[in-house]
C-alpha cells in the first residue's frame, strides 16, 4: 500500500513538471509567434520601400533605342567621341533635345554584363548633387547615358589656374559625395576607382565623381562593423590604389579614402600621382610645404595648406586602420571651408583663375555682395542625399 502511494506521489510530480514544461513551452510559442508577426510585417515594410526606391529611380530614368544613340552620335562617330578608356568609349551626342554623354562600352573590355546591369541599378537609384547623373541606358548597345558636363575633368585642369579656394571646395564636393556613398543602406557602395580623370566639372565647375561602374556594393561581415568585399579584378589605376587591396584583393570603404588622398595631393601640389606622399611628407618634415605648392593656385594660406597636406597624408597611410573614413575627411574638411571668407571674396577669385571666371552666368552673381552663389553650395548642400538605398 506504502508502495502505491508513493508511486501515486511520483506521478503527481511528473504529471507537475510536465504541466509546467508544457507552459512554459506554451510561453515560447506565444513569443515565437509574436517574432515571426514583427519578421512579417518587417518583411513587408521593405518590400514597399523597395518597390518606392525603384518607382522613383524609374522617374528618372530612361531606356532608349540603338537607332536613338546612332543618331544623337552620327553612327557613334568620331568626331563625336570625347573620351577612351578600358571599358569603351564615351561620346557626346542630343538627345530628346538635352546634351547627354554616352557611355559605350567595349563587348571585350573589362566591365562584363553583370557589371553593367548593376551599375544601372545602382545609378539609377543614386541622386547626389556631387555624382554624376545617370539619365538612361541602352542594353542594347551595353551604353550608359549621362548628363553632359562641359568643362571635362579635373585631370583637365590640375596643370591649369585653378584658384585653391576652388581647389579646396572641390575636396570638400569630392568627399561629400563619399560620405553619401558609403553610408548608402543596406549596403555601402565603395567607387572603386576614384581619381582626378573621374571628377567631372560641370559649366560652373562644380564637381561630380563619374564611372561608378567600378563600384563595389560592400557587404557587411558576421559579427563585426567591417565592411568588405573580395577582389581579383584589380582594375583601379596603381598610383591611386590602396596597398593592401594590391597585396590582398581585398576592397572597403578605407580604398576609397586612399585613392581620396592622392586626389587631395595632387589638388595641393599639382604633380602626378607617383611619388606625390612622398614628397610632401618631406616638406612637412623639413618645414618648407611652401616649396611643393602649386603656384597655379594662387597665394595658398600656409595654414590652409598644411591641413590639407596632412589630411591627404593620413588618407594615403599604407595601413588602412590609421586612414580616417569619409565622414571623418569631411569633418576635417569642413573648418577648411568655412576659413574661405566667401563674402569677401571676388566671383572670379573664389571661383576660378580670371579667365574662367567669364563663365558664370550674371544671373547667378549676387546683387548686393558681388559674390556667386555658388559659393555657399556646401552651407546649403553639406553632404545631402536625394535618395538613398
Amino acid at each position: 500500500m506504502a508502495a502505491l502511494e508513493l508511486h501515486v506521489s511520483d506521478s503527481d510530480q511528473i504529471l507537475t513538471d510536465i504541466k509546467a514544461k508544457l507552459s512554459e513551452a506554451y510561453g515560447h510559442l506565444d513569443s515565437i509567434r509574436g517574432e515571426h508577426v514583427v519578421l512579417l510585417q518587417e518583411r513587408v515594410r521593405q518590400k514597399k520601400e523597395e518597390a518606392t526606391t525603384s518607382t522613383r529611380g524609374a522617374e528618372h530614368f530612361s531606356e532608349f533605342s540603338l537607332s536613338e544613340l546612332e543618331q544623337a552620335t552620327e553612327n557613334f562617330h568620331e568626331a563625336s567621341k570625347i573620351g577612351e578608356g578600358g571599358y569603351g568609349c564615351v561620346y557626346k551626342g542630343s538627345l530628346r533635345h538635352t546634351t547627354v554623354a554616352i557611355k559605350r562600352l567595349n563587348p571585350q573590355g573589362m566591365q562584363g554584363t553583370a557589371e553593367f546591369r548593376r551599375e544601372m541599378d545602382v545609378l539609377s537609384r543614386v541622386r547626389h548633387p556631387n555624382l554624376v547623373t545617370l539619365l538612361g541606358a541602352c542594353p542594347e548597345a551595353r551604353a550608359l547615358v549621362y548628363e553632359y558636363l562641359p568643362n571635362g575633368s579635373l585631370e583637365d585642369h590640375l596643370t591649369r589656374k585653378l584658384t585653391w579656394q576652388v581647389r579646396i571646395r572641390i575636396a570638400a564636393e569630392t568627399c561629400s559625395a563619399l560620405v553619401f556613398l558609403h553610408s548608402c543602406k543596406p549596403l555601402g557602395v565603395v567607387h572603386g576607382d576614384l581619381k582626378p580623370v573621374n571628377i567631372l566639372l560641370d559649366s560652373n565647375f562644380a564637381s561630380k565623381i563619374s564611372d561608378l561602374g567600378m563600384h563595389r556594393l560592400l557587404a557587411r561581415s558576421i559579427g563585426s562593423s567591417t565592411l568588405y568585399h573580395c577582389t581579383h579584378l584589380r582594375k583601379g589605376t596603381f598610383a591611386y590604389m590602396d596597398p593592401e587591396l594590391l597585396s590582398s584583393g581585398e576592397i572597403t570603404a578605407k580604398s576609397d579614402v586612399y585613392s581620396f588622398g592622392v586626389v587631395l595631393l595632387r589638388l595641393l601640389t599639382g604633380r602626378p600621382a607617383f611619388g606625390v606622399s612622398k614628397v610632401v611628407k618631406e616638406a612637412l618634415d623639413m618645414k618648407c610645404l611652401e616649396r611643393v605648392l602649386d603656384a597655379s593656385a594662387g597665394d595658398w594660406p600656409y595654414v590652409q595648406a598644411e591641413k590639407l597636406a596632412k589630411l591627404g597624408l593620413k588618407c594615403c597611410d599604407m595601413n588602412k586602420r590609421n586612414r580616417p573614413d569619409a565622414k571623418e575627411a569631411w569633418k576635417m574638411l569642413q573648418p577648411l571651408m568655412k576659413s574661405i571668407s566667401f563674402a569677401r571674396l571676388s566671383p572670379s577669385s573664389i571661383m576660378l583663375a580670371p579667365e574662367y571666371s567669364s563663365c558664370i552666368p550674371s544671373y547667378f552673381i549676387c546683387p548686393i555682395f558681388k559674390v556667386s552663389y555658388l559659393a555657399v553650395h556646401f552651407a546649403l548642400v553639406d553632404h545631402l542625399c536625394i535618395i538613398k538605398f
